[in-house]
């Protein structure tokens, strides 16, 4: 599977930002998908996902919970997040994921950067 994010960019803290994530392969709609993000200084963490295989359920990192949305078009293949009220602690490189179960990646895209200025 590939995955292909983009969307990022350079924006203020209080601005929006939506990214997307196109995914390789037949079976879109029933691929677990997540967003994580990695600070310049810190690991790589859940942001938030969508799993087919717990009936569609949605999670979300306490941290991002009502400010950013993940939502899915299986007719496009692909993944969204949208990102509003955006704060300098958001800023990271944001990876889209298709995952096992909860919180396990097997694949990773390559990742679009998000640049939050104060």
């Amino acid at each position: 599977v590939q995955l292909q994010a983009s969307g990022g960019g350079v924006v203020q803290a209080g601005g929006n930002l939506s990214l997307s994530c196109v995914a390789s392969g037949r079976n879109f709609a029933t691929y677990n998908m997540a967003w994580f993000r990695q600070g310049l200084s810190s690991e790589r963490e859940f942001v938030a996902a969508m799993y087919w295989s717990d009936d569609d359920t949605v999670v979300y990192s306490d941290s991002v919970e009502g400010r950013l949305t993940i939502s899915r078009d299986n007719a496009k293949n692909t993944l969204y997040l949208q990102m509003n009220s955006l704060k300098p602690e958001d800023a990271a490189l944001y990876y889209c994921t298709k995952d096992r179960y909860y919180y396990t990646p097997a694949y990773w895209g390559q990742g679009t950067l998000v640049t939050v200025s104060s």
